[in-house]
């Protein structure tokens, strides 16, 4: 039972999001941010994602039980009745906005609530069932928890840091999942669900993720030089990553199959994971 309540969370997503989280506690920091504050944004953030992944888990009970991927998730398997999920998701965002609220700051607080509601509201019950864009609009929600870190320490957005922050993780997204959607096809197909793979076919998903590469590596060249808590060091292990990312998708787009897909979806978790290990050994270099 406990561990079904644990699937709900979707633990393995909310590690990518928390270290997304780290880079902005310590860019603001400019070193190592204080410990309180700290746990407050990496309890309060796990408790608010996994919260708003067991609503998500409570809504798309409907398709979850449609796909070979998801028929085995708590709700749509019947381990996790629905009304439990629910009351589970609701639960841990209160927790987490008193949390964040009452050690780090009520923006921290909202910010992360605004996730969820977004996630759960904009993303989930209307994007993900309506349009081939629900990723990239969607990816509204995921690009937040940097820019949670940043305001914990500062409570301000009024700079480019968390702007840019979150644009990083907002064009990173598409090329991340429209690469998955591509493995995936049949399986969304069937469950009626309007990936970009499924409207507009393999090849032109292809393009689209091939152009989000080069549009995040503008955004990655930009914050390198408006963001002044990063140095040339952040832009030079940028762009090489990226360089990384456009090369693989470059050579998927080419290729008449998707069996680069799958590399290209783990690299880019790797990619988002090691830029912002990168910026927060960035946060200790004096600018």
């Amino acid at each position: 039972m406990i561990s079904s309540y644990i699937a709900l969370t979707k633990p393995k997503i909310i590690v990518l999001l928390l270290i997304t989280a780290l880079g902005g506690l310590f860019l603001a920091s400019a070193g190592l941010p204080n410990l309180t504050i700290a746990a407050a944004v990496l309890i309060g953030g796990t408790l608010a994602a996994g919260g708003a992944n067991a609503l998500n888990h409570f809504w798309d009970r409907d398709l979850d039980i449609k796909m070979k991927r998801t028929a085995t998730r708590p709700v749509a398997s019947g381990s996790v009745k629905p009304i439990n999920a629910l009351i589970f998701g609701i639960l841990l965002n209160l927790v987490a906005f008193a949390v964040l609220y009452r050690y780090a700051n009520l923006l921290s607080a909202l910010l992360t609530l605004s996730a969820t509601l977004f996630y759960i509201f904009v993303y989930t019950v209307v994007l993900k069932r309506t349009t081939p864009q629900n990723i990239v609009i969607g990816g509204a929600a995921g690009s937040i928890p940097p820019t949670v870190g940043w305001v914990a320490v500062t409570n301000s957005i009024m700079d480019p840091a968390p702007i840019f922050l979150f644009l990083i993780v907002f064009f990173w997204t598409p090329p991340h999942f429209w690469a998955l959607s591509l493995i995936l096809k049949d399986d969304y197909e069937n469950a009626g669900i309007p990936m970009l793979p499924v409207v507009s076919g393999i090849a032109a998903t292809k393009t689209q993720i091939f152009i989000y590469t080069w549009l995040l590596l503008g955004i990655l060249l930009a914050a390198t030089y408006f963001v002044e808590e990063l140095s040339i060091i952040f832009g030079i292990f940028s762009v090489v990553l990226c360089a990384g990312f456009i090369w693989s998708t470059w050579l998927l787009k080419r290729r008449d199959n998707i069996k680069l897909a799958m590399p290209i979806y783990l690299y880019s978790m790797a990619f988002l994971a090691l830029l912002f290990i990168v910026m927060v050994g960035e946060s200790f270099i004096p600018i």
